[in-house]
């Protein structure tokens, strides 16, 4: 149960004259809204300030379109070393961003979940108006924030990491979050043996609750791999696979920024298969597929 990685990778790759983006490009969110992919990736350019930029594909593989400037941008101290790592989530006519905000690197480290939305018009006509952007738990240390697509019990559900674990949190407003618990941690003598953490938004199957996550172990190698979770309990996890479905193995995961480092932030569902975005060493954008109903343990 292996991803398919994409002939034609990497599929983003940095631009020297956009200063912006000129030394790594990796790290998308994906969406599919109007037919197409949406990308929101992570980029950095010689000043190591993360900045999200904007690119679209009709097929899910080949870029149609990338703008030339970053559409998110830091825009306060809780993020003046960068907006990184997006998570984007439609639900209903908006779409919402999940995202690290990093602080003062220099001074404290500091490192939390940030939000904000978009309405899908003003997205898709390319309008960058950015609701004001909300701190869930200012001041504590966690990131990989995701929505789900959809509210369970009538309440929005949140996941994120406080290290080394994905956890759960539950709001009615998206603003006063609450029942913060534990949802799934490392192994021991596995290859997510350190910590764990999320990727896109899970995707809603009649079977359960499709997440992809990431895992670490001791070597600092970083995998993907998939779970079930209960669809009317999201905390419970009825499946989880033993061996991961991508592992750094071609140059561009190997080697680069970080090396050794399969990282997803979205996958969407295009003609019967998932297409897995993700950063390969920290350094380029790939996309993997399988067949979805593979992805799932058999009877």
């Amino acid at each position: 149960m292996f991803l398919k990685r994409y002939e034609g990778n990497p599929i983003l790759e940095p631009i020297a004259k956009h200063s912006w983006e000129s030394r790594l490009v990796f790290n998308a969110a994906a969406v599919l809204v109007d037919k197409q992919v949406h990308l929101l990736y992570r980029a950095m350019g010689n000043d190591r300030i993360s900045r999200l930029g904007y690119a679209v594909s009709a097929d899910g593989y080949t870029i149609n379109e990338r703008l030339p400037e970053p559409v998110l941008t830091p825009s306060s101290a809780e993020e003046k070393e960068g907006c990184e790592d997006p998570r984007v989530t439609l639900i209903d006519d908006k779409l919402y961003v999940a995202y690290t905000a990093f602080g003062d690197y220099a001074r404290d480290k500091v490192f939390q979940i940030a939000l904000t939305s978009i309405s899908t018009n003003d997205f898709l006509s390319k309008k960058w108006c950015w609701q004001d952007k909300s701190l869930p738990f200012p001041g504590i240390r966690n990131k990989n924030a995701l929505l789900f697509p959809k509210k369970i019990n009538n309440q929005y559900v949140m996941f994120h990491r406080l290290d080394p674990d994905i956890c759960i949190a539950k709001s009615s407003d998206l603003q006063n979050w609450q029942g913060l618990r534990f949802v799934m941690g490392p192994r021991l003598d596995s290859w997510d043996s350190l910590k764990v953490g999320t990727t896109g938004p899970p995707m809603e199957l009649n079977e359960g609750w499709l997440f992809l996550y990431h895992g670490v172990n001791f070597e600092k190698t970083y995998c993907l791999g998939v779970a079930l979770l209960n669809k009317n309990n999201v905390e419970e996890v009825i499946y989880r696979c033993k061996e991961p479905i991508l592992k750094p193995e071609t140059a561009y995961e190997r080697f680069g920024d970080v090396r050794n480092v399969v990282y997803s932030c979205g996958f969407v569902a295009l003609d019967d298969k998932i297409l897995v975005y993700y950063g390969g060493a920290d350094s380029v954008l790939g996309v993997a597929t399988y067949d979805l109903a593979e992805l799932l343990p058999k009877k």
